[in-house]
C-alpha cells in the first residue's frame, strides 16, 4: 500500500534513488542533511551516489528483485537521469510513491513524443520532422536545412546528434545512427541559450528558479551565469511561464529543467526537457536559499517547497576531466585546487569519480559575487588557475 501523496514522508525515513551518478550523489547529500536515509539502485560497483548512500543495491534498473527491495524499503523514490526505464518506475509505483511519474518520464525520453507534447501545450519548438526512415529525410521541407539530426532516444550531452547542411548529409548521418528513430530540426538564428528549473509538489504548488544563461562546448554545458540583480527580465518571465505550463501539463512532481533557445528576433523556443535536477541548476547549491536538490527531496516527500530566492550573482563552471592532463605533455597531474579555493566566492564541488577522462564531468565550481561583474572577475581567476577557457 503506497503512502497517500498528501501525507509527508517524515525525517528518518528511507528514500530511493534510481541512478548512481553525480546528480544522485548531490541528492543523497541533500536528503541526508534533512535527516533521511537513501538507498541507491545502480549496477556499477563504484558510483558517485552509491559511495555516499546508506544502502547501495547493485543491480540493473530492470532487475525485478532489486526493484521489489527498493520499493519495500523506501517511502518515496526518484531518479537522477531521464533514460531510466519508464517501466521500472511503473513497477515501483505499485509499492511506493514515485516522482516524477513514469508517464511524464516516458514522454521526455523520446524527442518525437516530447516535441509533440510541448507543441500541444502551446509552447513553441523549432520546425522539425520525425525521421523513421530515409524517405522522411527525402521528403523533409527545405526549411529544415541546415539542421540538426538527433536520435529520438538515449541522446545526451551532444551525443547522438549531427549538424547537417544538406539533405545528403542528413541521409549519411541517419545511416551512421543505424536507422534509429530521429528528429530533424532546423537550425535557427540563435542569440543565446537559457534554462529554467521549476519544482512542482504533489499538491500542484510550483516554484521557479532564476533563469540561467548557458554556454555549451561540444554539446556539453560549460558555463551557466545568473545575475541576481537582473533575473526578472521579460524573456525570463516568458521562459518561467512556459516551464510551469509544461510541468502542469505533464502532471509533473519533482524538479524539472526546461532548456530554451532565444532567437535573434527575441522569440523563445523550447529545446528540450530534463525530468530531474540539471547541470545548469547547480548554481542553486550556493547562490539560492534552497538548492535544486533540497527541492527534489521536498517535492518527493510531500514537504513544503522552499524559497528559490537568489542571494548572489553566480557563475557556474563545469570541471571536465581534461584539466587533469597537461596540455603540453598530455601527462596526468592534479589540478591546482589550492588556487581555486583561494579565490573569494569560489565553491568547489567534486563528484567522487575515481578516473578522470577527457570529456567526463568531474565536478563544478560555483563562483559567487555581490554583483555579476564581481562573480565574472572571480570566475576568470578560477578558470586561469585550471586552464579552463572562460570569457565573461
Amino acid at each position: 500500500m503506497t503512502r497517500p501523496a498528501t501525507t509527508p514522508v517524515v525525517s528518518g525515513s528511507w528514500l530511493g534513488m534510481l541512478g548512481g551518478g553525480q546528480l544522485g550523489r548531490m541528492f543523497c547529500h541533500a536528503a541526508q542533511s534533512l535527516g533521511y536515509k537513501v538507498a541507491v539502485l545502480d549496477p556499477a560497483e563504484n558510483s558517485p551516489a552509491g559511495s555516499v548512500a546508506e544502502c547501495h543495491i547493485r543491480a540493473g534498473y530492470t532487475d525485478a528483485e532489486a526493484l521489489a527491495r527498493l520499493s519495500s524499503m523506501c517511502d518515496a523514490v526518484s531518479t537522477e537521469f531521464e533514460n531510466v526505464p519508464a517501466e521500472s518506475l511503473r513497477i515501483l509505483a505499485h509499492g511506493t510513491r514515485v516522482s516524477p511519474g513514469a508517464d511524464a518520464v516516458a514522454i521526455v525520453q523520446d524527442r518525437i513524443l516530447e516535441k509533440a507534447f510541448i507543441q500541444g501545450t502551446g509552447v513553441p519548438v523549432a520546425p522539425h520532422v520525425a525521421v523513421q526512415d530515409q524517405a522522411d529525410i527525402v521528403s523533409a521541407p527545405d526549411v529544415l536545412f541546415p539542421g540538426i539530426l538527433k536520435v529520438a532516444r538515449l541522446g545526451y550531452d551532444g551525443k547522438g546528434q549531427a549538424r547537417v547542411k544538406t539533405r545528403d548529409e542528413a541521409l549519411a548521418a541517419f545511416r551512421q545512427f543505424e536507422g534509429a528513430s530521429c528528429v530533424l530540426e532546423a537550425m535557427l538564428p540563435l542569440a543565446f541559450e537559457l534554462s529554467v528549473v521549476v519544482a512542482r509538489g504533489h499538491d500542484g504548488q510550483t516554484v521557479l528558479y532564476p533563469a540561467a544563461r548557458n554556454e555549451h562546448r561540444d554539446g556539453i554545458l560549460a558555463v551557466s551565469t545568473v545575475d541576481a540583480a537582473q533575473s526578472g527580465t521579460d524573456v525570463d518571465a516568458q521562459a518561467g511561464a512556459a516551464a510551469v505550463r509544461i510541468a502542469e501539463a505533464l502532471g509533473y512532481v519533482g524538479v524539472l529543467c526546461v532548456e530554451f533557445f532565444v532567437l535573434e528576433d527575441g522569440s523563445l523556443i523550447v529545446n528540450e526537457i530534463a525530468p530531474r535536477p540539471h547541470n545548469s541548476g547547480h548554481y542553486t547549491m550556493n547562490a539560492c536559499v534552497t538548492s535544486q536538490f533540497d527541492q527534489q527531496v521536498r517535492a518527493m516527500t510531500g514537504m513544503p517547497l522552499g524559497t528559490t530566492q537568489c542571494l548572489a550573482s553566480v557563475v557556474m563552471l563545469n570541471v571536465m576531466g581534461d584539466i587533469w592532463f597537461d596540455a603540453a605533455s598530455g601527462h596526468q597531474r592534479d589540478p591546482d585546487w589550492a588556487s581555486v579555493l583561494g579565490v573569494p566566492g569560489a565553491c568547489l564541488h567534486l563528484y567522487g569519480k575515481i578516473e578522470p577522462r577527457r570529456g567526463r564531468k568531474m565536478g563544478h565550481i560555483n563562483i559567487l559575487g555581490h554583483t555579476l561583474a564581481d562573480a565574472q572577475a572571480a570566475a576568470g581567476q578560477v578558470a586561469a588557475a585550471l586552464g579552463i577557457d572562460y570569457q565573461s
